[in-house]
C-alpha cells in the first residue's frame, strides 16, 4: 500500500547523506544544458543522484549528491569542488569510499586488502580522504566497503569471512573518525539474505543502506513478469530496518520499456507506510560497471537511455 501523500514521516531527515567522487563530477554540464532537463521522480522521500555526466546539474528536488571515490590514485583537491557543487545546489553529500584503485590493471587481491588494513597499510589513504572530509563544508556521510554480502566478484572487499570483514570494516570507521569525529556512517550491504553477518554493530554505523536495481528484461526471464520496486525493496527493507536505524537505498536504477520505466519513477519517492524508516533513495546515473550473470551484459541506468523499446 503506497500513497504520494507529502505528509512528513516520523523519521528525521537529519543531515543524512553524504560525498563519494567520480572524477568527473561535473564533466557533462554541457551536454546537459543541450537536453531537456531530466523529470525527478514525484514525492516526499529525499532524492539523489550520483551524476558524474551532469544531467542533474540544475534539476530541482535533488538533495544529495552522491560521489564515489577510490581511496588509491584520488585527487583529493576534487573533493572540495564537490563540497563547492553541492552547496551551490542545497544538497548534502553521500561519499562511497572503495578500497582500490580504479585502475583495474593495478587492482590488489582480496587477501593484500585484508592484510593491508589490518597492519595498517592503508592508514594513510584513510586519514588523508577523512582529513578532507572533515574540511567540508557539506554535511557528509561515509559509505566504505559496500556491498560486501555480494559473492559475484565485482568487489575485492565483497564474500569475505564476515569476522574479516567486520574487523577491516571497524578499522576504517575507527581511524576516520579520529580526524573527522563528526562524520556520519552508512553501512550499505546489498541487501540479501545473510547481510545481517556483517553487521558491525551499532556503534559503527548511523544509516543503513541497501541496493535495488530494476532491469525489465532480467525480470521477464527469471520472473516471467515484471516486478516492482516496491516489491524488490522490501525484503531487502526488513532486514535493514531490523537495525533500527534510517534507512536509505544507496543505489537505485531502472531500465525497461517507457511504461516500465515510468512506472518505476512513479513509485521510488512515494510515502511507503509499510516503509516508514526509509529517509532517502540515490539514483545510479550512470551505465552499470560490471556484468550482469546469464548474459545480461551491463545495463544503461542513464535517463536518457535507460528506456529499451
Amino acid at each position: 500500500m503506497k500513497t504520494s501523500s507529502a505528509a512528513d514521516r516520523a523519521v528525521p531527515r537529519v543531515g543524512l547523506l553524504a560525498a563519494g567522487l567520480c572524477t568527473g563530477l561535473g564533466a557533462g554540464l554541457a551536454g546537459a544544458a543541450e537536453a531537456d532537463m531530466p523529470i525527478v521522480p514525484p514525492g516526499p522521500t529525499p532524492f539523489g543522484v550520483y551524476d558524474p555526466g551532469g544531467d542533474f546539474s540544475e534539476a530541482e528536488g535533488v538533495t544529495i549528491e552522491h560521489l564515489f571515490l577510490p581511496w588509491e590514485d584520488v585527487a583529493l583537491g576534487s573533493l572540495f569542488d564537490a563540497d563547492v557543487y553541492a552547496r551551490e545546489r542545497g544538497r548534502v553529500l553521500l561519499v562511497t569510499l572503495e578500497p582500490w584503485t580504479w585502475s583495474r590493471s593495478e587492482r590488489n587481491t582480496p587477501q593484500f586488502l585484508r592484510e593491508g588494513i589490518a597492519d595498517g597499510t592503508y592508514d594513510s589513504n584513510i586519514l588523508a580522504i577523512c582529513g578532507v572530509l572533515a574540511q567540508l563544508e557539506s554535511p557528509v556521510t561515509l559509505r566504505w566497503g559496500h556491498e560486501m554480502d555480494d559473492d559475484r566478484g565485482q568487489f575485492i572487499w565483497a564474500g569475505w569471512d564476515p569476522d574479516a570483514y567486520i574487523d577491516a570494516y571497524r578499522h576504517v570507521i575507527d581511524a576516520c573518525r579520529s580526524v573527522a569525529p563528526e562524520i556520519t556512517v552508512m553501512w550499505s550491504p546489498l541487501g540479501d539474505e545473510g547481510m545481517e553477518a556483517y553487521w558491525p554493530g551499532e556503534d559503527y554505523a548511523d544509516l543503513v543502506g541497501v541496493t535495488v536495481f530494476g532491469l525489465q528484461a532480467w525480470d521477464q526471464f527469471h520472473h516471467g513478469r515484471d516486478r516492482s520496486f516496491e516489491e524488490i525493496l522490501g525484503p531487502r527493507y526488513e532486514r535493514a530496518a531490523a537495525f533500527g536505524l534510517p534507512v536509505v537505498v544507496a543505489e537505485l536504477g531502472f531500465s525497461g520499456s517507457a511504461e516500465y520505466v515510468e512506472t518505476w519513477n512513479d513509485e521510488v519517492r512515494l510515502d511507503y507506510p509499510e516503509f516508514p524508516a526509509l529517509v532517502g533513495v540515490s539514483y545510479f546515473n550512470y551505465p552499470e560497471v560490471h556484468s550482469w550473470p546469464d548474459g545480461f551484459g551491463r545495463p544503461d541506468w542513464r535517463v536518457y537511455h535507460r528506456i529499451t523499446d
